[in-house]
Formats: C-alpha cells, sequence, structure tokens
C-alpha cells in the first residue's frame, strides 16, 4: 500500500533521514516513536506530500489516500461543523458532480452503438461503483452519526467552529478527516486537546478501522491498544519493530545493550589503534604497520549510538514550606460567562498532601476551576485559602505566554531569586538543556522545549500547592517521566488537570470529574474512575440525558412516569417503531431497483431508451433520502427508549 524507497532528508548541514526504507500494508497499526527534533512529523509530511524528500520517493498504490491530522492546525471559522464535513468529502462531491454531468450526456445520446456513448457508459459504470464504496448514497446520515459518535449534540451540528474550544476543534478535524475515509490515517499527537472521554472514543475508532494508520503519540496506553508495529526514529536510522509500544521497549532495551556493547568494544579498538599510531608515528622501522593502522581507522565503518542523559532522572522540586491542614476550601463556588454557567454551586476541600486529579470532558471547567484556585479568575461563592499558602501554577498555555526574544537562560535568569540562580545551568541541564542550547532564543524552541523550560520555572520557587493544567502537552515520554518522577517526590499538595492516563496512574490518590457545573469525586487512581465509570455506563447516562432532555416537561417531580404518560410513550414508541419498519422495507426495494438499474448500464445491449439514467439518478436520490430518514428514526427511537427508562 506504500513504500519509502532510500528516503533522504536534509535541512541545511543537519541530517534527519539517510537512506531509510520502509513498507506499510493493508490494515497495520504503526506506532512512530523517536525523541523531540527525530523526524517523526517530517516522516509523516513527507508520507502525506507536504513536505519533498532531498532524495528518494514515496510509492502508494493506484487510489490510496493518506488523511493527515497536524499537530497545530489552521481553523476555518466562517463555516459551520456540517459545513466543515461536508466540505471534507472531495472526492464523493467530485463524483457526484461528474456523474450527474454524464448522466445528462448520456441522456442527449441517439446513437448507442457509438464508441463515444460505450466510452461514456463504461466511466458512468466506474464513478457509480466508486460512490457507493466511498458511501456517497449515505453522506448526509454518516456525517450525523460520525459527529453523534464525537459528543456533538444535533443542536451543534450547525454551530459555527469559532463557538467551539480548542478540545472540541480537535474532534471537528478529526470528523473532517475521518468522514473522507482516506486508506492511509497518518495522525500527529492527536490526544494533545482531547479529554479522556475523547481518547476512549478515538481509541475504540482506531481499533475498528479499516485502513491503515501510523499514528504519533506520548499517550503510551493509546499506542499499546492501537498499534500492532512499532517504528523507532533514530539518529537518520528506522528501527522495525512487529509489536506494540510495550514490547517494543523490552526489545528495544535488548537491542541497546547489544548496540553499546559493539560500540564500546569499537572504541577500545579505535583507542588501542589510535595509541600505537601516536607511539610508532616517527620510527622508521615500524612506518609501514602505523600506514596500515591509519588506513584501518580511515575504513572502520564507525558505531553511532544515541546516548541517553540519565541525570535529569534526579531532578526534585525543593520541599515544601509547611501549610494548613485545610488548603483550599470553597462553598457555593460558581462561574458564568455570559449567560453559561460553567460552575455552580461547588463545594470543595482539598487537604495538605493530597494528590488530586481534575478530569472530565473539554469545555466543562477544569481550567476555569484550577484558575479560580490560583486567583486568576474572579467567581461568586466563597473560596478560603489555608494558612502559609504559596502556589506554582503551570497554565495550559504556559509555553505561549514566555518573552520569546529571551534566551532559555534569560528566562530562568529573569524569575530566579537569591542562591538559586547559581544553579541554574544544573537545572536547565536536568530539563535536558545542555551545552549551546541555554542561548537559544525561546521563540526557535519546540513545543516540548518550551513546555520543558516552564516547568523548569517551577523549580525557582518553593511551593506548597502545585496547580498543573495539561502539563504533558508537547513533551516526549523521556521528558514526561522526567516529571512524574519528580512530582512521585513531592511533598506538597498537588493538583493536576490532565488527560494523560498514564501519567496520572500512580501519581494521584483522589479524582473529582466536573460535569454539568458539578462535582463528582472517585476515591482513588485513575484507572479506578475508569473502572468505575465503565461499571456504572456513565457513557450511556451522559447518552440518555443528552437524548431525554427534550421531555424532561414529562417527568414527574419523583423522576417516575405516570400511568397516563407512560402509555402515551409507548405508543409513540410503536409508532416510529412501525415507521422504521416501513423505511426498511422501502430501502431493500430501491436498493433492489437501483441493482438492476445498474446491470442495465453495465450492458448497453439491454437499454431501450434515455430513461434508464433518469431511472438511475431518481432511484439513487431517493436511496439516500430513505437511509436519512432511517438515521432520524433510529435517532428518535433511542430518544423516546430513554424516556422510559
Amino acid at each position: 500500500m506504500l513504500s519509502l524507497d532510500n528516503i533522504q532528508m536534509h535541512f541545511g548541514g543537519q541530517v534527519i533521514f539517510e537512506n531509510i526504507s520502509l513498507m506499510v500494508g493493508w490494515g497495520e497499526r504503526v506506532g512512530l516513536v523517536g525523541r523531540n527534533g527525530a523526524g517523526k512529523t517530517t516522516l509523516l509530511r513527507i508520507i502525506c506530500g507536504e513536505q519533498k524528500p532531498s532524495a528518494g520517493q514515496v510509492v502508494l498504490q493506484k487510489d490510496v489516500r493518506t488523511g493527515y491530522l497536524p499537530q497545530q492546525m489552521k481553523h476555518v471559522d466562517n463555516r459551520t461543523i456540517r459545513e466543515e464535513l461536508y466540505d471534507a468529502c472531495t472526492e464523493v462531491r467530485q463524483i457526484g458532480s461528474e456523474i450527474e454531468k454524464i448522466q445528462h450526456q448520456l441522456e442527449q445520446v441517439t446513437d448507442y452503438l457509438s464508441d463515444s456513448y460505450h466510452a461514456l457508459l463504461h466511466r458512468y459504470s466506474e464513478l457509480n461503483e466508486r460512490f457507493l464504496i466511498l458511501g456517497g448514497s449515505t453522506i448526509g446520515a454518516d456525517i450525523e452519526k460520525m459527529l453523534s459518535g464525537l459528543g456533538f449534540g444535533r443542536e451543534d451540528f450547525d454551530r459555527h467552529t469559532r463557538e467551539f474550544s480548542g478540545g472540541w476543534r480537535m474532534r471537528i478535524e478529526l470528523a473532517r478527516l475521518l468522514i473522507g475515509r482516506p486508506e492511509i490515517l497518518l495522525l500527529d499527537e492527536p490526544t494533545n486537546h482531547l479529554d479522556i472521554e475523547s481518547i476512549q472514543w478515538l481509541e475504540g475508532f482506531l481499533k475498528e478501522y479499516k485502513g491503515s494508520v501510523i499514528l504519533i503519540s506520548h499517550d503510551r496506553a493509546l499506542l499499546d491498544a492501537v498499534t500492532n508495529r512499532t517504528i523507532e526514529i533514530s539518529m537518520g536510522s528506522l528501527y522495525d519493530y512487529r509489536v506494540p509500544y510495550s514490547q517494543f521497549r523490552e526489545l528495544r532495551k535488548e537491542r541497546r545493550e547489544h548496540q553499546l556493547a559493539a560500540y564500546r568494544n569499537q572504541q577500545k579498538k579505535i583507542a588501542d589503534t589510535e595509541r600505537f599510531i601516536e607511539r610508532f608515528r616517527y620510527k622508521p622501522t615500524k612506518a609501514v604497520q602505523v600506514q596500515s593502522r591509519i588506513r584501518q581507522l580511515e575504513k572502520m565503518d564507525r558505531i553511532e549510538i544515541e546516548l541517553e542523559d540519565h541525570t535529569a532522572l534526579n531532578i526534585k522540586f525543593p520541599p515544601s514550606p509547611r501549610s494548613g491542614t485545610i488548603v483550599v476550601e470553597a462553598a457555593g463556588l460558581s462561574k458564568s460567562f455570559g449567560t453559561r454557567m460553567v460552575l455552580g454551586d461547588i463545594d470543595l476541600v482539598i487537604s495538605r498532601g493530597e494528590k488530586v486529579a481534575f478530569v472530565g470532558r473539554n469545555g466543562e471547567g477544569k481550567t476555569t476551576l484550577s484558575r479560580i484556585l490560583v486567583g486568576e479568575l474572579d467567581h461568586t461563592g466563597t473560596l478560603k485559602k489555608g494558612h502559609n499558602l504559596s502556589t506554582g501554577y503551570f497554565a495550559q498555555n504556559q509555553d505561549e505566554i514566555m518573552d520569546e526574544y529571551k534566551t532559555v537562560f534569560e528566562t530562568l535568569d529573569y524569575v530566579a531569586v537569591g542562591e538559586i540562580r547559581t544553579q541554574l545551568r544544573n537545572i536547565l541541564g536536568a530539563f535536558l538543556f545542555h551545552g549551546d542550547d541555554i542561548y537559544k532564543k525561546v521563540k526557535v524552541l519546540s513545543g516540548g522545549e518550551r513546555s520543558r523550560l516552564a516547568l523548569a520555572q517551577l523549580l525557582l520557587r518553593p511551593s506548597n500547592l502545585l496547580v498543573l493544567d495539561e502539563p504533558t502537552n508537547h513533551l516526549d515520554m523521556r521528558s514526561k517521566d522526567i516529571l512524574k518522577n519528580a512530582l512521585l517526590k513531592y511533598n506538597g499538595t498537588m493538583i493536576v488537570v490532565s488527560h494523560d492516563r498514564e501519567f496520572l496512574d500512580g501519581l494521584v490518590n483522589r479524582v473529582l470529574e466536573l460535569r454539568g457545573g458539578k462535582i463528582r469525586e472517585t476515591i482513588g487512581g485513575i484507572y479506578d474512575f475508569l473502572e468505575k465509570k465503565k461499571i456504572s455506563s456513565l457513557r450511556e447516562l451522559e447518552k440518555k440525558e443528552t437524548l431525554a432532555q427534550p421531555q424532561v416537561n414529562d417527568r414527574p417531580a419523583a423522576g417516575k412516569l405516570s400511568y397516563e404518560k407512560k402509555k402515551e410513550l409507548e405508543r409513540r414508541i410503536r409508532k416510529v417503531e412501525n415507521q422504521i419498519k416501513s423505511v426498511e422495507s422501502k430501502i431493500e426495494t430501491l436498493e433492489r431497483a437501483l441493482n438492476r438499474l445498474d446491470e442495465q448500464l453495465s450492458n448497453p445491449e439491454q437499454i431501450t431508451g434515455e430513461s434508464v439514467y433518469t431511472d438511475f439518478g431518481t432511484t439513487r436520490r431517493e436511496l439516500n433520502q430513505a437511509m436519512i430518514q432511517w438515521e432520524k428514526l433510529h435517532n428518535e427511537r433511542e430518544r423516546l427508549l430513554a424516556g422510559r427508562n
């Protein structure tokens, strides 16, 4: 399906790829891993055609299309969600337009034996087959189904994209990509702005996806659940492992041990040879041997390995000054933006030493509550902060608000006070800034480097309450390990907003889910929360709440339907079910008719008049309308059934 042949990529004097080759077959799930700057994003851009390699070629089988989801996207704000998805169905729209054009041409034909007529007929048949494969006859229903699966309500379909937060926009872009049904999905950090529920949906979707997937992600749980092959990019080369990520880590460890042994042996041989040359360079009796050793060194194929710095694993946050027993206490805390209520009458107590995770869907108020707790937003209700409280805050956009014209060193030096200024180089080294890296301007840093620099700033001031809002966005796995190990040793109180299950696992002992302006608590870790959610069918509960909303006025205060209303509801359910049966029967009839007309179009000798073309177009449109009606009736049935429960 996809082949990379001897790809080379150079940026200035830097070699990104050196003669790499790769083949990806149908249905494969590939995890692409490597440290920041290794070239993962560059490789995806080469595959999708956004970037040309310095040498080599990308070969795709005929009719194989790629769909690319980049980390940073440009959004169009003048369209609704539905219009965005229709716009993404480029091939379907083009084929539909060409089919209508050819249909009109066929209606004008009078000579049914001409070569031009047969060519038109053949093209018409090809286009119809491709149109059906791409789901063109049910595209409207598929769009609604896709959006519903991603958590959008029907009332959202015709809202403009500018009305949605970053996480919801990511879902729109995912829907745009997936509705086009590309044969190869290229996903670059798709979970960066998704909440846990969205990640779970994406995980399930990718497991069932019929095409191939190449995925860059720092979410280990997602990689393990989805991929069956892991490709590591290291020092311009590819290392291919036909296993998921966790197994790859074990195999990589073994490979690295062999590489290190070979590297050390070669380095010893080089050192011995250089000592021999240096010792006997000026002795005439050894001239032949010296020249022989020099030629050996010149011809030697030097082993190169990616050296790892383990010093960063020992970083520690400064000891926390002792705070009061109660760190923060909120009563009746509320926050609205205009007419939209985000938090409503929240009561919350966080005690000294607790490690708390804020989770929930995008837009439910996690960041809003975090900003209120650190004093960045006003609110109604009461909020009391404990005695001797000092807060360290990492904002979700912390990497974006730094001065781009300062160097890495200047950024830390600007906020450092006292003796800690003498340790700035050590702190930067612990966060993987070495050598001349400290003189780089902030504006040239990658997203991951900016996040690491922002986190390093937290070490400069001792705090007994850390509030971290999505600290792992843009961090690679090694950087996340560094941060997690440091936080595990932190002796203060901590609040973490994160969608990263692996990062939260073992780090928090209390999970607070924000939903509908309220807080629901789970004592335990993140997987206790996920297990509880699965058992209580939270996804179904959310679905019922959404679908049953129009029926709120039909419910008595006690929450149970009266006999008369229950009887009326059952009557409406039966009516909709009868309508579904009727539409299904109509769909079967139309499909049979469409198949007969398709057979006639495939055999020109059976065509006796022009009406067959008109009949085909009319039947196809009626089938599309019937499928949309069927989808709406099923949604209506689900809504009514939810109101009965």
